[in-house]
């Protein structure tokens, strides 16, 4: 393991140190001469949104979200690569800072016909599932989500080297993080949740040692597909950690145990519509037999999902998503306290979206539902576009559950409406 390791990321170097002696070599070739740039373009959007909760959460301010947002966008290119930077500021109500986040700044190369390579923060993903997520191990901001920001904030950016390999019979991409980048995990500060023992809100925020040794605490992730019959066939694998906090220390800091991940998935046309089917083995690194009650452990993905245009306009999505522990006995004998989970999760999402008035107007609904937890999440939305460059949006994040502990439940007193106007230039 750790030769196969050391390969990895000796090679992952090697490709870098050759990706930027390309690199200074074309700025050394171009010079002065920077017309060999395209006009730089520039983008972007200001945006005011407001949130409220409809139910009374003592832990929280019952503004759910407050915020003037600016988000510009800068790209150029030249023959021999493409740049582009795009960052957010904003004035939060809720922490009462202004913030700042960049979510893409990357240099995308073509050293070649059968290779592709972009360095920098991107926003990467893949997988089949619609805002379900197996072998994509990219990080997600699923607070952002729950409070009514964008769609567009729920994939969060990574700080990692792509590269894309492309042949005849399949092709690979290859992703290399030298520093863990963890999702964007709730923790209180905007939305309350179940910390193990109780609802924690703002004033018992939940830290956790996060992994965060550069070329140490590193994370592979890569693609393997092929188009057979136009059908879609992939091979996933990842070595990491945990996205969220997924074990604790002694001492009960909220930790990032070791992960690896092995999957495949399968999508194309079935009947009049789109079909998928996606699989995941997660291999709790340090627990592969059950039997550590502070850390999870491993567990079986498995993803079923049809899409199809049920009228002009119209689209429905349906996905039946399962999680299965595994060791679920040791799991059980070493459980010490609080409840415990359910040996297999079903989660059932329905996703349509309607669009209206020449498309100008789109309305949504995002909605999972948990049989056996017995917990739903609901989210209606509705976008008009005004003009080319104003939109306008409202929806809701609805959660119910009957039990604090389960997932959609514990965010129950979370549910909130939201309104946003958006200027683009």
């Amino acid at each position: 393991m750790l030769c196969v390791k050391q390969r990895l990321l000796k090679g992952c170097l090697v490709l870098g140190g050759l990706f930027f002696s390309v690199f200074f070599a074309c700025m050394a070739w171009a010079g002065d001469n920077f017309k060999a740039f395209s006009p730089v373009e520039v983008n972007g959007f200001a945006e005011f949104r407001a949130g409220w909760r409809v139910r009374d959460d003592p832990r929280q301010k019952q503004v759910s979200v407050m915020e003037s947002r600016l988000q510009a966008e800068v790209f150029t290119c030249a023959p021999w690569a493409e740049f582009k930077y795009k960052g957010d500021v904003w004035a939060d109500g809720i922490t009462e800072k202004g913030e700042y986040d960049t979510r893409e700044a990357w240099m995308f190369a073509r050293p070649s016909d059968v290779l592709d390579v972009k360095i920098g923060r991107q926003v990467l993903t893949w997988g089949t599932g619609d805002l379900v997520f197996l072998n994509d191990l990219f990080p997600k901001d699923w607070q952002s989500y729950f409070i009514g920001r964008d769609s567009e904030y729920l994939k969060a950016p990574s700080d990692a080297l792509k590269a894309s390999f492309f042949t005849s019979f399949a092709s690979l991409d290859l992703v290399y993080t030298p520093r863990f980048d963890p999702d964007r995990y709730i923790t209180g500060e905007y939305v309350s949740h179940w910390n193990g023992s109780e609802l924690a809100g703002r004033d018992n925020v939940t830290g956790a040692q996060v992994p965060d040794q550069w070329f140490k605490d590193e994370e592979i992730a890569l693609r393997l597909y092929r188009n057979i019959h136009n059908y879609e066939l992939a091979l996933y694998g990842y070595r990491g950690f945990w996205k969220r906090p997924a074990g604790q220390s002694g001492s009960g800091e909220h930790l990032f145990p070791e992960l690896s991940v092995y999957g495949f998935s399968a999508r194309g046309r079935v009947g009049r519509g789109i079909g998928n089917l996606e699989f995941a083995y997660y291999r709790s690194g340090q627990d592969r037999d059950g039997t550590n009650p502070m850390v999870n452990n491993s567990e079986l993905r498995y993803l079923a999902g049809y899409n199809q245009d049920l009228a002009r306009d119209f689209n429905a999505s349906l996905q039946y998503y399962v999680e299965q522990i595994l060791h679920y006995d040791e799991y059980e004998n070493s459980l010490s306290h609080g409840p415990a989970r359910d040996r297999f999760r079903h989660v059932i999402t329905l996703q349509l979206t309607w669009l209206l008035m020449n498309q100008n107007l789109e309305l949504s609904l995002a909605s999972y539902l948990c049989p056996g937890d017995r917990d739903a999440y609901l989210r209606p939305r509705a976008e008009y576009k005004w003009t080319d460059d104003i939109i306008m949006e409202a929806g809701a994040n609805i959660f119910t559950g009957r039990e604090m502990h389960t997932f959609f439940g514990q965010f129950e007193d979370n549910t909130n409406v939201y309104t946003a106007v958006r200027f683009s230039f």
